[in-house]
């Protein structure tokens, strides 16, 4: 009963798919020699070539010519047929047609889906019509004026050769191989639809987009499928996409190799896991014969059905056969992302299908045809006509594919509107009088119109009007294979999504992985093994100093060594910290707290000193000069905070010049003190009177100041100090580089021969009255200085980084404290607390006490004589003005010795023996 119901379903389907053709068709030509078609008279005729079947029967092979009997009805393909019918109905109608009073007539063939057929049908095309069995030329058929075909690349090729023999002008629908652009071998072919370059192009950018770098390619071998393969590979390379596999299977589904190359293709398919992208230049059966394989492999392998999904990337060639899926649903399949052309609007074709179902048995007329058509339908009795007729033609709409139907409209409308232009300025009813090679020059040369929009094939004969691209989905086991999800631009090689929904759609393929490799996180460089496809790598982290920003590079990048560094596998260069010993460092606020006390300590007993100048204390610290000390303490004050913060070249100049000079002048002055008390108390009468003339105070300072500005202006001039980037792997360290450290050290060795000669000089006398004992704070100030830039050199020398300025400017601090706190304070405690002994009469008492000592200690080391013969009976002093020369007379026995002082710290002694 099973069998008896499908035999019975089977005989229907054939009935009614008999019925569409004859429908469309019209007039079977069934003469000997010729391929089957149909025809209608018009007074020019356009050719069709159209795959209604999907293969020849090859079983005869007779070596006489022979017509090959096509096999396997297309469903899908018979509607590009019907639509170039109905397009030349509405042109017909039209005013275009009608103005120039002139009908277009077709003659299609079925080309079988096989070369040789398709030439066959060509052959019929441009063959000159054999009038004289008319009778009459009346009756005689115009030749075909154009061509509108073929479907596949290969057969279109073939045919073209065929045509440009008689320049017969060729539109294709859907065949897309890039050779036919070559103008040079296809002069006469044009086609409505992009060539594959740019469909290639277009999917290995879906393919960047995604990431997918690691895809298989399938194809149908010929011509369509080598040139795609090629330029497909040629576009992947340049995005860095890799083809794990390609498989080329047989053209012909009936070929002996077909079923072992279908095997071989899914066994490789399910032996590459990581494969998930497979880009098909297939042809549908292929595909549905694959797809089966598949399901087989998966079930005698007891394999889960996961195992065989796969992204795939449809070229038009089958992007809208929804039949190739066979009884699998998407789940089972994947995700099919197809290529489309672009889609018109169907609406005409729509109502001529609408036509088809309403015309009925009374429709008929004289036509023999629909009376056979329904004659065959109401054979088994079982539907009424106008049941079958509505079934064959819903069934067909489901076949029906608008961007199809587009393409053949457009064809039919670019001849239509050049037979118009060339018709409308002579007559071209008389068949011979319009010249195929003539309407090919007007498609070249002038644009046409369908639906208010203006089309133009450009030099190549293509129309660039990109592509749709679509996602099939499915409601249960009904897959929809026409929803557009975005579009592609051939001209700046972008997509356009649709709408929200489709954007959603379309990206949740991002979660789909197809790479050989995992790919490399920033940090990460890829490391590809000699042999390996680039794509397939190991992950290696970016050495110290380099990294990378992205995924998957190739190489890490370098970052700028001067200003930035990176750890090992790092995504990113941070910049180096640069460091200083700057105001916000804490032992820096430190020393600037103390500079500042400095100064202002400095600038109190400067203001306390000139208040009370005229005082026997500060006349004793040296009048004058001491203001001059004090300010050169001030301005090395100020020399030191220009240790702290960023530096400048200036403030790495001025910082060691205020220095050097400052406290040069400081210690000339606290020298001219030193020799001025020894000049006062220590040397013999000879020597002093030979001192006393060569002693110049302010000289003398002029002087030594003069030679260390000398040595700072040639250190500035021949190589200055500079500020300068101490480079580290990780910080950036802002400081002055001395320049010459040879004249840097010949400015401190030069003061610090100031401080030493001091320090002697002060140390002889140490011993002297207490008013005048500067002596020994001199001693211990200089002392002080001494060892604490003996101890700098060594510490700067072995120390860098931050605090390198920091140990130059404690030392400068603790220099200018010591000669402030030795020098001054004392003074200051006198003056405030002890103002008593600030009085010409205390000078002068401490005077003659350390006159009678010294007096007292002479005779007694000059010899017993004196002891014996002489004495000093009293004591006088001749002058009280500690500044001046002051007379003290002791006379002992019959001898007197007369001692000369000066309270500025000058003493002369001059021993005399006089007899009472």
């Amino acid at each position: 009963m099973r069998d008896h119901t499908e035999r019975d379903n089977s005989q229907r389907r054939m009935k009614i798919w008999a019925a569409i053709i004859i429908v469309s068709l019209s007039a079977v030509s069934l003469e000997p020699g010729h391929a089957a078609g149909i025809e209608a008279r018009g007074d020019v005729l356009i050719g069709g070539i159209f795959p209604i079947h999907a293969d020849i029967d090859r079983k005869n092979r007779s070596f006489a010519p022979h017509l090959q009997p096509c096999v396997r009805f297309e469903e899908r393909r018979l509607g590009r047929a019907l639509a170039m019918i109905n397009a030349i109905e509405v042109v017909n109608k039209s005013p275009l047609m009608t103005d120039v009073n002139m009908t277009l007539g077709y003659r299609i063939l079925d080309s079988c889906s096989d070369v040789s057929t398709a030439l066959r049908a060509a052959a019929d095309f441009t063959q000159q019509p054999d009038c004289s069995r008319a009778g009459s030329t009346s009756s005689c058929s115009p030749p075909v004026i154009a061509v509108i075909g073929a479907s596949y690349s290969e057969i279109s090729i073939a045919v073209a050769r065929h045509l440009t023999l008689s320049m017969v002008p060729q539109i294709s629908y859907s065949s897309t191989a890039v050779i036919l652009s070559d103008k040079s071998r296809f002069p006469a072919f044009m086609r409505t639809i992009p060539n594959d370059r740019h469909q290639t192009t277009a999917m290995a950018s879906l393919l960047s987009t995604f990431r997918w770098n690691w895809v298989g390619i399938v194809t149908t071998d010929g011509d369509y499928g080598r040139s795609a393969l090629d330029h497909f590979v040629t576009e992947a390379s340049k995005r860095g996409i890799c083809v794990a596999f390609k498989s080329v299977l047989p053209q012909s589904v009936t070929s002996p190799e077909i079923n072992s190359a279908i095997n071989n293709t899914a066994q490789t398919i399910l032996k590459n896991p990581k494969v998930q992208v497979i880009v098909s230049f297939a042809k549908p059966t292929h595909m549905m014969y694959l797809y089966q394989e598949l399901q087989h492999r998966a079930l005698t392998s007891r394999l889960n059905m996961q195992s065989m999904t796969r992204v795939w990337v449809a070229s038009d060639s089958w992007s809208t056969s929804s039949s190739v899926t066979g009884n699998l649903t998407l789940q089972d399949v994947g995700h099919v992302v197809g290529f489309t052309f672009k889609r018109g609007d169907p609406t005409s074709f729509s109502e001529y299908l609408s036509r088809l179902v309403a015309a009925g048995p009374g429709s008929t007329g004289n036509n023999s045809l629909l009376r056979e058509i329904y004659r065959l339908m109401n054979s088994s009795g079982e539907f009424s006509d106008s049941e079958l007729m509505s079934e064959a033609v819903n069934r067909l709409r489901e076949h029906i594919h608008a961007n199809s139907v587009f393409s053949v409209e457009m064809a039919v409308s670019a001849i239509a509107q050049a037979v118009a232009s060339i018709c409308s300025s002579r007559a071209c009813s008389t068949p011979g009088t319009l010249q195929p090679w003539q309407v090919l020059q007007v498609l070249h040369s002038q644009d046409f119109r369908l639906r208010d929009e203006r089309f133009q094939f450009d030099s190549r004969g293509d129309l660039n009007l990109g592509y749709d691209v679509t996602m099939w989905r499915s409601q249960g086991r009904n897959i929809h294979v026409h929803h557009v999800v975005a579009e592609y631009h051939p001209n700046n090689n972008t997509f356009r999504y649709t709408n929200h929904s489709s954007t959603v759609l379309f990206q949740d393929l991002q979660s789909i992985t197809s790479k050989c490799s995992n790919s490399c996180v920033p940090g990460e460089f890829k490391k590809t093994s000699e042999g390996q496809h680039t794509c397939c790598y190991e992950c290696t982290n970016c050495t110290e100093n380099y990294y990378s920003n992205n995924t998957d590079m190739d190489q890490c990048l370098s970052c700028d060594f001067d200003t930035e560094w990176s750890p090992e596998g790092s995504s990113s260069c941070v910049p180096k910290k640069r460091l200083s010993f700057s105001w916000q460092n804490g032992f820096a606020a430190v020393l600037l707290a103390f500079s500042a006390l400095g100064i202002l300590l400095t600038l109190l007993v400067s203001a306390l000193f000139l208040h009370q100048r005229d005082t026997p204390v500060v006349k004793a610290a040296g009048g004058p000069l001491s203001q001059v000390i004090l300010f050169s303490l001030v301005v090395s004050y100020i020399s030191a905070t220009l240790f702290v913060g960023r530096p400048n070249s200036f403030q790495c100049k001025a910082r060691q010049v205020l220095f050097g000079i400052s406290f040069t002048l400081c210690v000339s002055c606290i020298l001219v003190k030193t020799l001025k008390i020894l000049l006062a108390f220590k040397f013999d009468p000879v020597q002093q009177e030979v001192l006393r003339r060569l002693y110049k105070p302010y000289l003398i300072v002029t002087f030594c100041v003069a030679l260390q500005a000398a040595a700072c202006v040639c250190w500035l001039v021949l190589k200055s100090p500079s500020n300068h980037v101490t480079r580290s792997p990780t910080t950036l360290l802002a400081d002055c580089h001395e320049g010459s450290y040879l004249a840097f050290g010949v400015m401190l060795g030069y003061i610090a021969v100031l401080a030493f000669v001091c320090f002697v000089c002060a140390f002889k006398g140490r011993k002297l009255p207490q008013q005048y004992n500067e002596a020994r704070f001199i001693t211990f100030s200089m002392l002080l200085y001494l060892i604490s830039w003996l101890l700098f050199v060594p510490i700067y020398v072995t120390t860098t980084g931050v605090y390198l300025p920091a140990v130059e400017m404690v030392v400068i601090l603790i220099s200018n404290y010591g000669i402030l706190s030795c020098h001054f304070f004392p003074k200051c405690y006198i003056i405030l607390f002890k103002r008593q002994q600030n009085t010409n009469s205390a000078f002068r008492k401490k005077i003659y006490e350390y006159s009678l000592k010294t007096s007292e200690a002479v005779s007694e080391s000059g010899g017993s004589v004196s002891r014996q013969q002489s004495g000093c009976s009293s004591v006088s002093v001749v002058a009280a003005d500690p500044f001046k020369p002051a007379a003290v007379t002791s006379c002992r026995g019959g001898t007197c010795c007369t001692v000369l002082h000066r309270c500025s710290g000058t003493r002369h002694c001059l021993r005399r023996s006089t007899s009472m």
